[in-house]
């Protein structure tokens, strides 16, 4: 019994070839990946545990780069021992972070001037390690975003 063999592709081409790769899109790509990770970086710069680990990040990679000058040898130990430090460093619980955003929303509620005075006034009367956090956020808020203008959910 004879059997024929079929061709499926007589084309001296590989049928799986890729179309060329357009320059407009390759750049809007790359660009699109920078911007979300500078964002990325951004986010995780928040957390006292990340900064710790992206400075020593910073200054690990130039470092090794530079390895054997001068220059490189002086930045790659504070890199290393940032790198190794940052573990040891407490980070947050969802619970502190909840609780953090419930507070955020609270004294978003003091949105006019004259609230935010009388708020004031009232920190002013206890110690700075007890409202440390709280003048802290205040201070984070700004008025003159519409964010903070009408309490509520949504933010309007």
């Amino acid at each position: 019994m004879k059997r024929t063999r079929v061709v499926w592709s007589s084309s001296p081409e590989p049928a799986a070839m890729l179309p060329p790769p357009r320059p407009r899109r390759f750049r809007r790509a790359v660009r699109t990946a920078l911007v979300l990770t500078v964002l990325a970086l951004v986010h995780a710069a928040a957390r006292p545990r990340w900064r710790c680990a992206l400075l020593g990040a910073a200054l690990t990679i130039p470092g090794m780069l530079l390895r054997g000058e001068l220059v490189g040898d002086i930045i790659l130990l504070p890199g290393l021992m940032a790198l190794a430090y940052a573990p040891f460093l407490p980070g947050e619980t969802p619970e502190s972070r909840q609780r953090q955003r419930r507070l955020r929303r609270e004294l978003a509620a003091y949105s006019t001037p004259a609230e935010r005075r009388d708020l004031e006034a009232l920190l002013c009367s206890y110690s700075d390690g007890d409202t440390g956090e709280l003048r802290a956020i205040l201070a984070s808020q700004d008025l003159s975003n519409p964010w903070y203008r009408f309490p509520g959910p949504g933010g309007r």
